[in-house]
Parts: structure tokens; sequence; C-alpha cells
């Protein structure tokens, strides 16, 4: 019998960012040395009094089924943080907790858009936006950004990309890969456009909380406030709070969305986990100070990157404004041949870092940005160390880095920020 998938399948590809990290762990697994600056997962445990609330959870009992669309007290303290941290208010009925920010997104895309509809994603962008764009059955449209402008999409670029089957856009900020932010002036050029064209914004605000250099975060809505209407905002619990595996995302939207992302998850996983709903809700309506001493520590540690990619003359780094990556270009690489490997792409860097100097990094070209690599400082201090040493020293062999004089560690070492004065 000749079996045959369906189609849909043979639009996307695995992500490469867990394809990845599943290979590092595995070459971990058979005792390999590899630094891991490749994978967007905070390293830092989930805050204790987040961890005792589902423990009481469990030991009340709150291990059946809750609404499809979360229970209402997390639903309450969305609305909550949303009008306390953003000046946005919602209602309840607005609000749908999903199976962690990734599936906020897949169930937004699933209820606004199908055949025959555009979606405008500005690159570089997130590996999972096209696919999730595909699997609704509309069409990805990309639009470059570019390096000398932030990243960041510009009236000019977007209304080059409309056409009548135009439904929506994606905007992330704090950008993953890039780390560059959206800020008032950006998003208030895009709204006249957004507003005549009657588009749909998905907004991924996943690394609102992870702000540097005293930027403050904003989004379309709280610029534009009537396009509220059009925006659905998309959240999650996974970087704020250090609770990726807990799988606890949210989104906030008109109630036409909501009532039909609601009804979607409702016969496809039904509710996310009870036990993580109240983690999450302590973690929202609990103390801050764990949370504030992870956006300082993560502060420190983008300074450190910075400073040590100053040594390591094949990368030119813009310098992020949020999240926890940067996103070097390496295409002064390219045409060169490195221990016997030609270099042609961002791929050839990364295969060459992780065979030579047993570094994983992520290839630009699976952001839609082929001339860079993407690093993480969501690790420790010594991995950062140790990791941008081994680049350091393979690219850059004459360099101070790669010399016994260590002068270049104690400037890279300091002096450190405090951390960001924006999110919480």
């Amino acid at each position: 019998m000749d079996q045959k998938l369906a189609e849909r399948i043979t639009y996307i590809k695995p992500s490469p960012t867990l394809t990845l990290d599943a290979e590092v762990k595995a070459m971990k697994a058979q005792g390999r040395q590899i630094v891991n600056l490749g994978v967007g997962e905070p390293d830092f445990q989930t805050p204790e009094y987040i961890k005792e609330a589902a423990i009481k959870a469990i030991r009340d009992g709150f291990t059946r089924y809750t609404p499809s669309e979360g229970i209402l007290e997390l639903r309450e303290a969305v609305c909550e943080k949303f009008s306390l941290e953003n000046n946005l208010e919602y209602l309840p009925d607005q609000i749908v907790i999903t199976c962690g920010g990734k599936h906020a997104l897949y169930n937004t895309m699933q209820v606004l858009f199908g055949p025959g509809d555009e979606v405008i994603i500005p690159s570089p962008y997130w590996v999972t936006y096209p696919a999730q764009v595909l699997l609704s059955g509309a069409r990805p449209v990309f639009v470059d950004t570019l390096k000398e402008e932030g990243f960041v999409l510009t009236p000019e670029a977007l209304a080059s990309k409309i056409t009548p089957k135009t439904k929506g856009l994606i905007i992330n900020s704090p950008s993953n890969p890039t780390g560059m932010l959206y800020d008032s002036s950006h998003l208030a050029a895009l709204a006249p456009l957004i507003k005549r064209h009657n588009l749909w914004v998905i907004s991924d605000d996943i690394y609102e909380n992870l702000v540097y250099d005293g930027k403050e975060f904003v989004n379309l809505p709280m610029v534009a406030p009537d396009l509220k209407e059009q925006t659905v905002i998309c959240h999650g619990v996974s970087k704020t709070y250090s609770m990726t595996g807990w799988r606890i995302g949210f989104l906030a939207a008109p109630k036409l969305v909501s009532e039909a992302v609601a009804k979607m998850q409702s016969q496809m996983t039904s509710n996310p986990t009870s036990i993580a709903q109240k983690a999450a809700l302590a973690a929202l309506t609990g103390p801050k100070e764990p949370v504030v001493r992870m956006q300082n520590i993560f502060a420190q540690r983008r300074q450190l990157v910075l400073n040590l990619l100053e040594g390591i003359e094949s990368f030119s780094t813009p310098i992020p404004q949020g999240a926890f990556y940067v996103f070097p270009d390496v295409s002064s690489l390219f045409g060169k041949t490195l221990h016997g490997q030609k270099i042609r792409n961002s791929d050839d860097v990364a295969s060459i870092l992780l065979k030579e100097c047993e570094v994983a990094t992520i290839p630009g070209s699976g952001f839609g940005y082929d001339r860079a690599i993407r690093l993480s400082y969501a690790t420790s201090e010594k991995e950062i160390l140790d990791g941008l040493e081994r680049i350091g020293n393979f690219l850059s062999p004459g360099s101070q880095m790669a010399s016994q004089d260590r002068g270049w560690l104690k400037k890279a070492l300091g002096p450190q920020p405090r951390g960001s004065k924006g999110g919480l």
C-alpha cells in the first residue's frame, strides 16, 4: 500500500534551534565538551515561589480539567498585567491561556489566515513564523530590514509588499534573533499603513521584560490605541520567569478573535496544564525581585558578550537592545577556506565553529538572513567566556584573545552595567 502523509507537512522543516539543541545534548552525552551558545532558553531555575504554587496545586487536588481558555483568575491576572505595565485594558474573555507562547501564535494564525491570504514577515525573523503561516494555508511574504536601520521595518519597505491579498503583519520586539527594539516612532510611522489597509497585526511580545540601556518597551496598541482592535498580542511566562518547560502562554485580542481561539483550542489541546496555570498565576502576581535579578544578570552577560566580540575581527556585531541574543555579521568569512572547508554562507560558519571549536551557534539562514549567526547569552558567564575564547582563538589566532596576555579578559569582564531599566 502506497501511504502518503498530508501535503501540509511537506511545507515545513523542523525547528533549527530545537534540532541543534538535541544535537548538542547528544554530543555532550558522548563526552564532547560542547559550549552551547545556540539555544534560547534561560539557564536560571524557575523562582521558588512559583514552584511552590505548583506543588500546592497538586496537593490541593487541582489536577482536573479547567476551562479550555484557562482559569478565570489567571486570565484576570493577565488583564491586570496589561493594565499596570502597558496601560492596555482587556476583559478576561479577551484573554486565552495557551500551551506556551508558540501555541498562542499558532492558534492566532489558524483563526485569522487561510488560503489566498498573504502575511508580511520582516526579515530577520524567528524561525517558526513562516512555518505557522504556511500551516494556516496562507503565504508568508518576507520584507528585508537593514542592519544600518536597526533591523526594524520601515513604512516604505512595508508599503512595497502590501497587495490586495495582504491580511496580516507580524511584529516581534524585542526581536529574536537580532535583539533589536521597535520604539514609539517606529510603530507610529507604521500605524497609518496598517490602518489604511486594515491589516491584522500579530505582536509577539515574549521578550517584553528584557530591555536594556534605559530603553522602554512599547507595542503597537500602546502607541496607536485605535489599532488595538486590529492587534493580537501573543505573550507568555517562559522567558521572563524562566518557565520554558511549564508551557504557559497567553494572548490578548478583540473578542471576535479570542472566542475563535478558545473554540479551536477546545478541539485541539483543551486546557493548558492545570498545575502550570497555578504556577503562572503565582508568577504574574508574586514578588518581582527574582525577575529583576535575572534581568540584571542578562544585562551583565550582554555587555560581556559585546566586549568579547570586539576582539573577534571577523564579526561585526550590532548592539542588541533587548532579548538575550546577539546577531553578528560573519559575511567577511565568506569565500575563505578554514581548516580545509570553504566558507560559503552562515551554515558553513556555524558548522565549522561546532566542528573545530565545539561551540554551538545558529546560522542566520534559518532566520532569513544568511550573513549572520545567532549567539545566545542565556547561559552562564563561564560558558560565554569559554565559547567566545574558543571562537576568537580559532578565527583570530594572532589577536589579543589568543595571546598569553590576559589583559583582554580583564577588559571584557568589566565594568559591568547594573542592568535594565525597562521591564518589570
